[in-house]
């Protein structure tokens, strides 16, 4: 059994890991604890690490092989650097690999291969520029974004994002179930989409070093590789 823990923003919905355990199958378990306070950056780059590194220690006593941060918007926010930082501190306290949303969808387009994406979603402008910045220290270059609403589907949110440059198609928000439509918002842009709440729960098993975990209904980050491909994703160096 592969346990990836998860610290949520209280409030946040439950369902996309739910499914998303339940796809993966029976040996892999997606176990969360939520928080009230902000995390390292907050929401807008000065929170404290304490509420995240204490719930960190509950899940790794509660079994967790790893912990992700599990929020989009606040963990972009510090860059990279802090990022990475922010993540071994987390670890140091929680006795186990640590990461969070953001450098989890960094080490995803890395093992894609993707060095361009559009973002989906309705986000501030102040927002995308910090996942922009984000991306980019990690080498990836945004070239597209689009606004949308709840009442679209992924399929339609991905498509008014996406662009003839962006070799994938980011939905970063981890409050908005939608990773049952995965597989349709690929079809409908032909390229990989990859959603907050599906990139968290995969850093997690990477973190965890399980790497056969595949699924078809999850998209390409969880499809299987075979080691051809699998070499040629890994990055140089």
């Amino acid at each position: 059994m592969t346990t990836v823990g998860l610290l949520l923003p209280e409030g946040t919905p439950e369902d996309d890991y739910r499914r998303i355990e339940t796809l993966l199958g029976g040996d892999i378990r997606v176990d969360s604890v939520a928080y009230g306070e902000p995390g390292p950056g907050g929401a807008s780059g000065g929170g404290e690490a304490a509420p995240l590194t204490a719930e960190g220690e509950r899940l790794r006593l509660a079994g967790a092989d790893a912990v992700v941060w599990a929020a989009a918007g606040a963990s972009f926010a510090p860059g990279w650097d802090a990022a990475l930082e922010q993540a071994r501190t987390l670890a140091v306290a929680a006795g186990v690999p640590a990461s969070s949303t953001a450098i989890g969808f960094a080490r995803a387009l890395r093992e894609l291969g993707v060095a361009k994406v559009a973002v989906a979603g309705g986000y501030p402008r102040d927002v995308l520029e910090e996942v922009a910045r984000f991306l980019a220290a990690a080498g990836v270059e945004v070239v597209g974004s689009g606004g949308g609403s709840a009442a679209m589907s992924l399929p339609e949110l991905v498509r008014a994002a996406d662009g003839p440059l962006a070799q994938a198609v980011l939905v970063p928000d981890t409050a908005t179930p939608c990773v049952a439509e995965v597989a349709a918002a690929e079809a409908a842009v032909g390229k990989p989409v990859l959603t907050g709440t599906q990139v968290t729960v995969w850093e997690g098993l990477r973190l965890a070093e399980r790497r056969g975990a595949w699924a078809d209904e999850l998209g390409a980050l969880f499809a299987r590789r075979g080691p051809a491909a699998a070499h040629a994703a890994e990055p140089a160096g």
